[in-house]
């Protein structure tokens, strides 16, 4: 199998540019099954997660063209096919498929969904969504099965504002009879990047970024272009890194005001960076200064860079806290960065960091997931020595060329056999 391999202590500098996110382009590819004939989507990263999203589009007999980073979708020929388990329990974004198919054919069969062990996660406030809509679901062994007669519009109230939850009421809703509202939907960037998606097709959505959302039914899409949305997990995880280890680091392609939180929080903490339009200028933090993190729905600070922040932290003078309000196993890399030397102790939701720990290189540690697996990258480039990291497919699922990218501006990092 194959492993990272990392050697610590270089100061990294040149500009890393930042992909199409990952969150949206999961979503973004089961939304063109709304087209019917065909879309575009521009800006497509290539990592894992597409790869497998592009094989459930074989079995549903979708054709494609990918040229560079740009990939046409061709629906004419479309078919309603299961989605077999070996391809859904890749990654948990497989759900998008339940809110389209749901809404092009009225009938899903899906096996559970799968993706990153953070947590329970569960689809509850989706199932929800779907059953006000219309809709009867029924759960027979590891295998979903939604039916409807027909959809019909209707108010829907989030329990919790679920960024996937609002993403596949929206999906499904583009196919309903008469108007659907979403209130107390989530507010984050990759809702925005599908909704642009969806009206490009020719539906009627207002709201998109704001917790109450509405959609008018339309049962007439087609044609959809889009653009994906710079990462902002990736850029924050980078820009965090600058902070870390960087010296004049450029993190390129950006928005900066999808990564707002993440900013103020490295202010509190005594980091110095420099924004231009769509770019950050960041060096290693002299002195960082302890903190209490919380993590919030958008645009609270982003449970997604939770882990790599934790890593700084590491490295500041004195006890830090994190507290975590989104998933609740979100905490299984701190446990790992103790092999490194870090001093992390968790008890429920809060994670007590101390610092300053020097952090020394390890071998073999487990990737736990994706977010976990960046986090570990981080330490491994400022630790001492050399890092090995296995079970890095999952690293791969989310960071486009992070190899690369990473080698690029000064890091001595490889994959070995």
């Amino acid at each position: 199998m194959p492993k990272l391999k990392i050697e610590g202590g270089n100061l990294l500098t040149g500009t890393i540019n930042i992909s199409g996110a990952k969150n949206s382009a999961v979503a973004l590819l089961p939304a063109a099954l709304l087209c019917r004939t065909k879309s575009k989507i521009y800006k497509v990263p290539k990592i894992r997660d597409i790869e497998y999203l592009l094989k459930i589009l074989e079995v549903l007999n979708c054709s494609y063209k990918i040229q560079g980073d740009e990939l046409e979708i061709n629906t004419s020929n479309l078919t309603n096919a299961p989605i077999p388990e070996n391809l859904s329990e890749q990654m948990r974004a497989s759900y998008y498929f339940m809110g389209t198919l749901l809404g092009r054919f009225k009938h899903v069969e899906i096996s559970f969904p799968g993706g990153c062990n953070i947590g329970a996660r569960p689809i509850d406030l989706h199932i929800k969504g779907f059953e006000a809509l219309g809709a009867t679901v029924t759960k027979i062994k590891n295998k979903y099965i939604i039916d409807a007669k027909e959809l019909v519009g209707t108010r829907i109230y989030m329990d919790f504002a679920s960024v996937g939850a609002t993403i596949n009421i929206m999906l499904a809703s583009t196919y309903a009879k008469g108007e659907t509202i979403i209130e107390n939907a989530a507010r984050e960037p990759e809702i925005v990047n599908v909704a642009s998606f969806l009206i490009s097709m020719g539906c009627k959505i207002t709201g998109a970024g704001t917790s109450t959302i509405i959609i008018e039914g339309n049962n007439l899409l087609d044609n959809g272009v889009t653009e994906v949305f710079p990462d902002r997990i990736e850029a924050a995880t980078y820009v965090i890194l600058g902070a870390l280890t960087g010296e004049n680091l450029h993190i390129k392609g950006l928005i900066k005001d999808h990564i707002n939180s993440v900013l103020i929080k490295l202010k509190d903490i005594g980091a110095n960076f420099e924004v231009k339009e769509n770019e950050i200028i960041i060096s290693k933090c002299k002195k960082i200064l302890p903190t209490k993190l919380i993590t919030q729905v958008y645009p609270g600070f982003p449970t997604d860079a939770q882990q790599p922040f934790t890593v700084l932290l590491t490295q500041a003078d004195g006890v830090s806290t994190i507290t975590e309000n989104i998933y609740e196993s979100r905490f299984v890399s701190a446990g790992l960065l103790r092999l490194m030397g870090a001093k992390t102790e968790a008890e429920g939701n809060v994670l007590t960091v101390t610092g300053k720990t020097e952090l020394t290189g390890a071998q073999d540690i487990e990737v736990p997931d994706l977010r976990g697996g960046a986090a570990l990258v981080l330490a491994a480039l400022i630790a001492k020595g050399t890092t090995t990291l296995t079970n890095i497919e999952l690293i791969l699922r989310g960071y486009e060329d992070i190899v690369e990218k990473l080698t690029k501006v000064g890091a001595k990092i490889k994959v070995i056999e």
